[in-house]
């Protein structure tokens, strides 16, 4: 059964940094394409970043790009996004999730992600 495990979530002032951490079970991890969602009230859930834990090829949304890092540790089966620069509007419910690589069409939508985690809470104050 693939497990997903999201932490590191909290509040933290604008211009902070927090990094968060999704720990992954169940499943052949470098396999995968895992990505990292948010969802603020009242919004749609919106992709942030992906990796492959193949190659380790990466994609950011254009909303992140130059203040998040993601990486991955294949040995302990766990994807990290590094958060800096913080901006108030990056609060949302902070969402892992991966897709055997095989089955990805490349596009980065949480309709192409099977698996998820139950989401982390990042809050930015101005």
């Amino acid at each position: 059964e693939v497990q997903l495990v999201e932490s590191g979530g909290g509040l933290v002032q604008a211009g902070g940094s927090l990094r968060l951490s999704c720990s992954a079970s169940g499943f052949t991890f470098d396999d995968y394409v895992i990505g990292w969602f948010r969802q603020a009230p009242g919004k749609e859930r919106e992709g942030v970043s992906c990796i492959s834990s193949s190659d380790g090829s990466t994609y950011y949304a254009d909303s992140v790009k130059g203040r998040f890092t993601i990486s991955s540790d294949n040995a302990k089966n766990t994807v990290y996004l590094q958060m800096n620069s913080l901006k108030p509007e990056d609060t949302a419910v902070y969402y892992c999730a991966a897709e055997p690589l095989r089955y990805y069409s490349g596009s980065f939508y949480s309709t192409e992600f099977g698996s998820w985690g139950q989401g982390t809470q990042v809050t930015v104050s101005s």
